[in-house]
């Protein structure tokens, strides 16, 4: 195996041999200094394109410890190579690529939360005590856990910085740290409304430092998009700096989305993860809704003012999201719906009351 050092200097010669780099292999490449920076380690280089060429100055990294696997630091500006300002002129290259992914991550972000709720698509913040990413470990667990492979160097797989993408049963995942909280607020909010861990869940989202942003795309299969989302969601909580995971209109707790993701192996679905079913009571009723179903091109579903008892409420909810999901039934406005011969529930569409748009009102 060879050492952290003959990795790097591998990698760095194979970046400088691209097309749109040197072009070929450096005729000299030396390691010239070593330096931390965000607990990594990073080696400075100096090169040569030709023998008769001056000395260029580029960097490689972030390695963690002593492991092989670096972030994707592997930049040169093309400038000439000094030994009294090479370290600095290696950190700024390092903060302009962190800058840049930092940027794109935003961005994507951004993007990505206006349009929360296409059909095929899954987006969720899993809730960082620290702003920390460690993609090696990442690689690992979802490996173990769910034998699907993250590839440290493929034409599938972008690892550059803080982001990471790469494709999975012909969906794309990607994961990019965020190194500031949920913006607005809102995972300290939302985080009210998980009514069965909610003081848990608003201290995970009020101690929240950071965030990975993690979205599947996949157009196709909803269904095996949500299930690809979940694998990916349940191993960056595993992170030992894993708070949380602010989705579907609510804060889950990392042991709680754990073991529900874990229901997998046994050939369910995760239901659970996908579509919180909240709930909450005034004084004409209990009243519940959903949040997930459009990611599954359904419509999201509400239970207005009922006179039943909340746990019956809740139970009926989750009944029709499983029957929604599990079974691929299709509800439509106007009709009825009974799990009995004589249950007639009357299903209606309107605006929504809890649901942002248009929601199915179920009458109970």
């Amino acid at each position: 195996m060879p050492t952290q050092r003959e990795a790097a200097a591998a990698v760095m010669e194979e970046w400088l041999s691209h097309p749109q780099e040197l072009g070929k292999k450096p005729a000299k490449l030396e390691i010239a200094g070593e330096f931390d920076l965000y607990d990594l380690h990073y080696y400075i280089f100096k090169f040569k394109k030709t023998f008769l060429s001056p000395w260029k100055v580029a960097v490689c990294g972030g390695y963690e410890s002593d492991g092989l696997g670096h972030c994707g630091h592997i930049y040169s500006e093309m400038e000439a190579y000094d030994p009294a300002t090479a370290q600095e002129k290696c950190i700024e290259m390092v903060e302009k690529i962190r800058q840049y992914w930092i940027e794109q991550a935003r961005q994507q972000e951004s993007e990505d939360t206006n349009n929360r709720h296409t059909g095929g698509d899954f987006l969720g913040f899993v809730l960082l005590s620290t702003p920390e990413f460690d993609v090696e470990a990442f690689r690992t667990i979802l490996m173990n856990d769910w034998n699907i492979e993250c590839p440290q160097e493929s034409d599938h797989l972008k690892s550059e910085g803080t982001a990471l993408a790469f494709s999975a049963d012909d969906m794309m995942v990607t994961v990019g740290l965020m190194e500031t909280r949920v913006p607005d607020g809102e995972a300290e909010y939302w985080a009210n409304s998980n009514f069965m861990t909610r003081e848990k869940s608003v201290a995970a989202a009020q101690n929240h430092k950071a965030h990975l942003l993690v979205a599947v795309l996949g157009h196709h299969s909803p269904l095996k998009a949500g299930e690809l989302f979940v694998k990916v969601a349940s191993t960056c909580l595993k992170a030992s700096n894993a708070l949380g995971i602010y989705d579907c209109g609510t804060v889950w707790l990392p042991e709680n989305y754990i073991q529900s993701a874990m229901i997998m192996k046994e050939g369910e679905f995760p239901l659970n993860n996908l579509v919180f079913i909240g709930l909450y009571h005034s004084e004409k009723g209990t009243s519940s809704w959903t949040n997930g179903l459009r990611s599954f091109e359904k419509e999201e579903l509400e239970i207005i003012n009922s006179s039943q008892p909340p746990s019956e409420v809740y139970d009926l909810m989750l009944n029709i999201v499983s029957y929604l999901l599990n079974e691929g039934a299709v509800l439509r406005d106007g009709e009825t719906l009974g799990f009995t011969a004589t249950q007639k529930l009357s299903l209606t569409l309107s605006e929504g009351i809890a649901v942002d748009g248009s929601s199915l009102k179920i009458g109970f």
